[in-house]
């Protein structure tokens, strides 16, 4: 068996030295990494808003996360709080974590169901630590020796300065070995016979070779599209959004939420991400229902402080590769595939789709075998977030503009047709093998954009409806008293955690 020795990564941004850092950590040297990148070359570098999967990447590098916090300027997140989506004037909150205490067999939200088709059912919201915290704008990090308690069980994510995450990483990646060499690629040469990636040659004439290349290149994708012509997969259809525009503004302290906001607007949404130096502002919207300037008005008529650089316009398709990996070359980060940030996934896919490689890493026989699990995996994953996303759109009762009546009438995927019509007649969620959203995830965001099931559980009626009000009364009181002693998110920033001005 004939190892691989050299691997090139190709483009540099958070994709590329996210890459570089993780294969610095779990290679250890074993293989000669270099990579490529061009100051001449912009990346996107907007506010990352992320899951709590990021978590487990910095684990992973070893990463203190109040050093990260603070080379960063992040905050914290508990969740999305979605406003708009349901009828234009309604709002609730995607939270990451638990929804209360199983009963016996039986979820909450079946218990809930119950209580809410009598009209003696609380907010869903009041009945998950995350979701009640964001409602008061508090924080605390989960409190690992108060298992039986909801401090236990708090799920958090981060909201970061994407640029700054990058550049903290390059500097993680080189001290481990990886090399970073400055310049543009201009030609790609491949192999004679079976097509393989050879070499890419340089601005300057240099030539660089390696066994296996990953293409971190952003939309350009100069070699997974450019020089192997995979083809991509359109989604456009399902997912009609295809322009953003960013637009940083200084931080207003009222809105230092640990919570993502996204708020509905009439052809798409906006982002609206606190840092601790500034907030990051996005308006997602479909270049087919609203033209440049008006999404662009619309963006800062609803900014909460002075703007502090100029747009930055962004192009996209929805949709992926064909083959995230074809022959010798892996695409990672949007060379492999674009879906808009509303569940905040980008900086995720970055994250399993390295850690899927490492698990498959090839010889230098490139066996077809490992290839192939490659992609049924990063497809499954793909098109299971492209679902839930999709959900959003779909279960609205707008029909104010010709973009949400094009949403709300749309047909879907079958395999989100299923799960539609599953929850429909008893609100019940099946996950398929390592689907990313959990169960809690598409309840949330079914009850809080009014998609009620016929029925609940029938297993339901085990219990008395007094045995039943008392169970989530319990919870909510519970959660209410742990809220009661937290602090706000600014205050535990400002102890844990403060980054320089």
């Amino acid at each position: 068996m004939k190892s691989l020795r050299k691997i090139a990564i190709v483009g540099g941004g958070s994709s590329g030295w996210m890459t570089a850092a993780l294969l610095s950590r779990l290679l250890q040297g074993l293989y000669e990494v270099t990579l490529i990148e061009s100051e001449e070359i912009s990346t996107i570098g907007v506010g990352e808003a992320t899951i709590p999967a990021i978590k487990k990447y910095n684990e992973l590098l070893g990463l203190d996360e109040n050093e990260f916090m603070q080379r960063c300027q992040a905050s914290f997140k508990l969740g999305i709080q979605f406003e708009g989506w349901k009828d234009g004037h309604d709002k609730y909150v995607h939270g990451f974590g638990v929804i209360g205490q199983d009963l016996e067999l039986l979820r909450l939200h079946h218990y809930w169901l119950k209580m809410h088709a009598q009209g003696r059912a609380d907010p869903l919201a009041n009945f998950s630590i995350n979701t009640a915290s964001v409602a008061a704008n508090k924080f605390v990090r989960a409190q690992p020796n108060m298992g039986e308690s909801p401090l236990g069980h708090i799920v958090h994510a981060f909201h970061m300065d994407a640029s700054l995450f990058a550049k903290f990483l390059s500097g993680y990646a080189q001290d481990r070995g990886v090399k970073r060499r400055e310049g543009m690629v201009v030609d790609v040469t491949l192999r004679g016979g079976d097509g393989f990636i050879e070499s890419v040659t340089m601005d300057d004439g240099e030539v660089i070779c390696a066994d296996l290349f990953v293409d971190c290149s952003g939309f350009r994708a100069i070699l997974i599209e450019g020089a192997l012509q995979t083809g991509f997969d359109d989604w456009s259809h399902w997912l009609p959004c295809d322009r953003a525009i960013a637009l940083p503004c200084a931080r207003n302290d009222e809105n230092f939420n640990p919570y993502t906001r996204s708020i509905a607007h009439s052809a798409g949404w906006q982002w609206r991400i606190p840092l601790q130096h500034r907030t990051g502002n996005g308006h997602v919207y479909s270049s087919a229902y609203m033209d440049d300037d008006a999404a662009e008005a619309i963006l800062r008529g609803n900014l909460d402080g002075e703007t502090l650089a100029e747009p930055n316009r962004i192009r996209f398709k929805a949709g992926k590769r064909r083959k995230l990996w074809n022959k010798n070359c892996v695409a990672v980060g949007l060379a492999g595939g674009f879906l808009e940030p509303l569940e905040s996934t980008s900086l995720h896919l970055v994250h399993s789709g390295i850690v899927r490689l490492v698990r498959l890493l090839p010889d230098a026989g490139f066996d077809k075998a490992n290839i192939n699990e490659f992609n049924r995996q990063s497809n499954l994953e793909y098109e299971r977030i492209r679902d839930f996303i999709i959900l959003h759109y779909k279960a609205t009762e707008r029909n104010d503009t010709p973009f949400w009546n094009y949403c709300r009438t749309m047909e879907v995927p079958d395999t989100l047709q299923r799960k539609f019509d599953l929850w429909m007649a008893n609100g019940r969620v099946f996950l398929e093998e390592e689907e990313l959203f959990s169960d809690e995830s598409w309840i949330q965001v079914f009850l809080g954009q009014g998609v009620i099931p016929r029925g609940y559980d029938p297993l339901v009626n085990l219990k008395s409806d007094a045995q039943i009000a008392q169970y989530l009364g319990n919870i909510t009181t519970t959660i209410g008293k742990c809220v009661d002693v937290m602090p706000s998110h600014a205050e535990f920033v400002a102890k844990t955690c403060p980054a320089a001005a």
